[in-house]
């Protein structure tokens, strides 16, 4: 007859801790391989998550897909008149590209919050569009490519603004207008045309 002999416990407790721990502590190191050299140092334990990125030689910041964004040397700005002059009651209609000259894909907000278009008759500041910008279209971010142009249509609709949209303002009347498109520290030429 044969007999079974029972192993100590301690046996049974270290061939536990073989099964399960080797496997957390692998899951562990790789855990820390992927994510933990990337998270950089927080000494002041403020829990953010930024990357520093060298100086160059304009102000530029970078997202996390490292593309930078769009320096003022590197945009180009235009803002044309579709017509010279506009008809009663017919909107000014203009054609606004905004275009990175330089030879790397950078980053622009094109939205309201950051674009500036003025609209003004001699010194009268008549209307731009950031003292209504409609809910919903603050931002507008552009990835350009190098030599990489972006073209979109603007109407305006022969109204007059002020600061904090108020109601009620004289209509613009037949004139010579200018329109100056403003955008990331660069400005276009100004577009003149003219209200019939």
């Amino acid at each position: 007859m044969s007999e079974s002999r029972r192993l100590p416990a301690r046996v049974y407790w270290v061939r536990r801790f073989v099964v399960l721990g080797i496997p957390l502590i692998i899951i562990a190191v790789v855990v820390w391989l992927f994510v933990g050299r990337d998270s950089p140092e927080d000494p002041a334990g403020q829990g953010g998550t930024t990357t520093e990125v060298e100086p160059e030689p304009s102000p530029t910041s970078t997202d996390s897909d490292g593309v930078a964004d769009c320096a003022p040397g590197v945009v180009a700005l235009a803002m044309t008149a579709d017509a010279p002059s506009f008809a009663p009651g017919v909107s000014a209609t203009f054609t606004v590209s905004v275009t990175n000259t330089g030879a790397e894909p950078c980053l622009v907000d094109a939205g309201e919050a950051q674009r500036e278009i003025v609209i003004t008759s001699g010194s009268d500041r008549v209307w731009s569009n950031r003292d209504c910008i409609a809910p919903g279209t603050e931002t507008r971010t552009l990835l350009l490519a190098g030599g990489q142009t972006d073209t979109t249509p603007f109407a305006w609709n022969r109204i007059r603004s002020a600061e904090g949209c108020p109601a009620d303002l004289p209509v613009p009347g037949a004139g010579t207008y200018s329109a100056q498109l403003n955008l990331a520290g660069v400005s276009a030429p100004a577009s003149v045309f003219g209200l019939d």
